[in-house]
């Protein structure tokens, strides 16, 4: 690389985060233990060794869940504004180490030193939204048709909230569910991915100085790091009210029916197959920067990413050869240099499934605009670097209806809106989606009950991001969950009917006679 890690303040952020050589991957609070296997963390910028992680085994996972049992029965009890107090706290703190959390969220998982900042101000804006929140759990009141009685409806915690989170986001996602958890009067237990579990370790340290200063339990937070085992005890634990998991859409089957057996709840963040449908009437250089962001933003590994553009036929040519000059102006790199454009992708796996797309692609019948491939050389000796792909397909194709975690994007063609649509939805997935026009008919029908099928429907804007405010989520193969704002913060509580009977008889609803 042209900066060892310690150039970019690697070293010195790890040390402010309370991260060493060696780490123990189990937290109630201020303590940490772990009795089970030991695992590495590589970074994929550079391939070098973090740090060493020891994981939990079973007696650890029933030691947290204790300790979560425990601080619920406290922390239910305080008042939803003191919750949003603690939860205002831990802003601050995210504030006080945005830097340091920022840069070894790029340096752990690879994406730009920009994006790992921006996961970081995400973490610090639902902590906001979740603090004036915490003031507006309201209920509702309704007449009964019993006279001298009053109906209302009220919401109660949950007690313990289950996160399973993925590499990709690795702190943000873990926030948008706590701090929503937390001013709702739950506690969390976070299995965050094992390819990321530094950045869990100094996610939770943050939280324990929050605990610690205003001596509440240590339970509120905790975080166990393990394998598929930990996170199959938090799914089938009837101790867990809710299980948050954001991952593939394979694994989210599992989870999802495993919870509904129990009858516990679910909030399933799974697969993308994005695609932004560019008019004749589009703007195309807002076209084009919200596609080519959308494609290459963290290495393609959003649940956002943009993974299919629409065209139609009229601007098909000027679109792809605006495409090909951009990506030839992509810089591709360490993360950490804000100059480049792309970092790697998280792990060899991730290439190889990459490198698989591509082959599977081509089989098929794809033609390549801007070809792929492995990126080799000193600059990229941790083998995670590829290069930004373009190709031209059929919406048809096997490969174009799977999700890709990589750089990829594909173009189709279309020549009336209609078919756009039809194209847009025609994938088992549904997460995001976006149409690029100036024309307002074509702007509304994309929305309208015929147009996008999917949790978010954008107009003019690209398909990754989004903004605190609403529901994150998608429907069909994405699971169907919500996150973050709106009125997500019912899935976090129970809802309970209330009739209160301020007479001195007993009417029964429907007019019933029962004398004694």
């Amino acid at each position: 690389m042209s900066k060892n890690n310690n150039d970019y303040g690697i070293k010195i952020s790890l040390k402010n985060l309370g991260i060493s050589k060696e780490n123990k991957g189990v937290s109630s609070g201020g303590k940490y233990f772990a009795n089970g296997d030991l695992i590495e963390s590589y970074s994929p910028t550079d391939g070098k060794l973090i740090a060493k992680i020891k994981t939990a085994d079973a007696d650890d996972y029933n030691k947290v869940i204790e300790t979560a049992k425990a601080a619920f029965k406290e922390f239910r009890m305080v008042p939803s504004p003191k919750r949003g107090e603690m939860v205002r706290q831990f802003g601050l703190k995210l504030r006080e180490y945005k830097d340091d959390l920022g840069k070894l969220v790029s340096y752990e998982m690879g994406k730009s030193l920009q994006e790992g900042l921006g996961e970081v101000q995400e973490m610090i804006d639902i902590c906001d939204y979740a603090v004036g929140l915490s003031r507006q759990l309201h209920g509702y009141t309704m007449h009964s048709e019993r006279p001298g009685h009053r109906m209302y409806e009220q919401y109660h915690p949950l007690g313990i909230v289950g996160i399973i989170s993925a590499f990709n986001f690795p702190v943000a996602v873990w926030a948008w569910n706590t701090a929503l958890s937390w001013i709702c009067g739950n506690v969390t237990v976070w299995k965050p991915s094992e390819k990321t579990p530094l950045c869990a370790i100094a996610c939770q340290n943050i939280i324990n100085e929050v605990l610690k200063e205003n001596n509440l339990p240590e339970g509120i937070s905790t975080m166990i790091v393990g394998d598929h085992r930990i996170g199959e005890m938090l799914v089938n634990d009837k101790n867990v009210a809710l299980i948050s998991f954001t991952g593939s859409t394979r694994v989210g089957r599992i989870v999802g029916k495993n919870v509904a057996e129990r009858f516990g709840k679910s909030i399933l963040e799974l697969g993308g197959n994005n695609a932004i449908i560019i008019t004749e009437n589009a703007d195309l250089d807002m076209s084009i920067i919200g596609a080519v962001f959308g494609a290459v933003g963290t290495a393609g590994q959003r649940c956002t990413s943009t993974r299919r553009l629409i065209i139609h036929d009229s601007v098909y040519d000027e679109v792809k050869n605006r495409l090909v000059k951009a990506y030839g102006q992509l810089k591709i790199g360490n993360p950490l240099d804000e100059n480049n454009h792309v970092g790697p992708l998280i792990d060899q796996d991730a290439v190889k499934q990459y490198l698989d797309s591509i082959k599977k692609c081509k089989k098929e019948g794809g033609k390549f605009a801007v070809e792929g491939g492995l990126l080799e050389g000193d600059t990229y000796e941790s083998g995670c670097y590829v290069k930004p792909c373009i190709a031209e397909v059929e919406n048809s194709y096997e490969i174009v209806q799977h999700e890709t975690f990589a750089p990829i994007l594909y173009l189709i063609k279309y020549s009336t809106l209609e078919e756009a649509i039809a194209l847009q939805n025609d994938v088992p997935q549904g997460l995001s989606s976006a149409i690029m026009t100036q024309n307002l008919r074509e702007a509304e029908l994309f929305l309208s009950q015929s147009g996008s099928d999917c949790g978010i429907a954008n107009v003019n804007i690209g398909t990754s991001g989004a903004e605190i405010g609403g529901a994150f989520g998608g429907e069909k193969e994405t699971g169907g969950g919500r996150e973050s704002g709106s009125d997500v913060w019912k899935y976090y509580m129970r809802r309970q009917t209330n009739t209160i009977n301020y007479t001195t008889s007993l009417p029964l609803a429907q007019g019933i006679k029962f004398d004694l």
